[in-house]
């Protein structure tokens, strides 16, 4: 996934751990930083609340256990529900919210550092997820009901929102440049740096020498990929982007796909679909106008929609802007 970096003249860095991956936020004004980190952990607890599969009293926990019936919600959860069906249009349902049992079936039923040295089972026999379709959203009434047997699953959106959500808050409320980076999901807003914030675009976010960076100025860039979050499952290995039509993870076509965006949430949603679409998403993404570096299993470089070629933008202060 990205890692980010500014210069080191400006490096004014916060960095810790949530959901299982790296956290990094980073402003350009040093008064700002604990005022930005404040915000940054209300909004993952907020967020954690709502959509954490993993927490018993999560409101997506309690609309999972009453699948079948009407569950009524807060409006923060309704906004969340909006932006994942937003998305599932979008991405003509490569990216679907109902997607949660079939990660269940895979062993994936608790936090991820939990299952990463692999769990007991076999791979499930294929079944079409229930479909975002099928899940009803009544804003007025504030409810949300989902198929019986379904469950939902908003790691494909919640995470890149709460990045989208903080980078926001700290430029309104604090009035610097920031860069927010969820795991990979990386958003910005404010007055950057005059070159930008300098984002590595590799297979991980923790990954210490990215080998391809470029500058971000504003909107979302993210990285989708089948190695960050893969676990065995017996004697299988699996990972976590699921092709909604089978349940299962998606046949390797991509090994990383990274996309430029006006959001982090625009942006996540088009990688994992890219990743998700397999061989069609070069002409996809170009249809959509979307900036994207695509790396295929045997390590062979697609770019789509004007991402500039490996050779300009290689190193961690690249000026190639997005």
């Amino acid at each position: 996934m990205p890692a980010a970096r500014l210069a080191p003249s400006r490096r004014l860095v916060y960095r810790t751990r949530a959901w299982s991956t790296g956290v990094e936020l980073m402003v350009t004004d040093p008064s700002c930083l604990v005022g930005a980190t404040t915000i940054l952990h209300d909004e993952i607890e907020r967020m954690d609340l709502l959509a954490s599969r993993f927490r018993a009293h999560s409101e997506i926990s309690r609309v999972n256990r009453g699948a079948g019936s009407e569950v009524r919600v807060s409006a923060g959860f309704v906004e969340l529900m909006a932006v994942a069906d937003r998305v599932a249009r979008a991405t003509g349902g490569a990216v679907d919210p109902t997607v949660g049992a079939a990660l269940c079936r895979l062993g994936y039923d608790r936090d991820f550092a939990a299952i990463a040295d692999g769990v007991v089972g076999e791979l499930p026999s294929p079944a079409p997820v229930a479909g975002w379709r099928s899940v009803e959203i009544d804003v007025v009434a504030g409810t949300v009901t989902i198929p019986p047997g379904a469950a939902l699953d908003l790691g494909a959106t919640a995470k890149a929102l709460t990045a989208d959500r903080v980078a926001d808050a700290v430029a309104r409320r604090l009035g610097c440049g920031v860069l927010v980076s969820l795991g990979g999901d990386v958003a910005v807003a404010g007055s950057p740096p005059p070159e930008g914030f300098s984002v590595g675009v590799g297979t991980h976010w923790s990954e210490t020498d990215p080998p391809v960076a470029v500058s971000i100025r504003s909107g979302g860039l993210a990285t989708s990929g089948i190695s960050a979050r893969s676990w065995r499952l017996g004697r299988s290995v699996v990972h976590h982007l699921l092709d909604p039509m089978t349940g299962l993870p998606v046949a390797p076509c991509w090994s990383t796909v990274a996309v430029a965006a006006s959001s982090c949430v625009d942006a996540n949603a088009a990688s994992t679909a890219a990743v998700v679409k397999g061989a069609s998403a070069v002409s996809w993404l170009e249809s959509l106008g979307l900036s994207a570096r695509l790396v295929a299993v045997d390590g062979s470089v697609s770019l789509a929609a004007g991402w500039p070629d490996d050779d300009a933008v290689t190193g961690p202060e690249s000026g190639a802007s997005r």
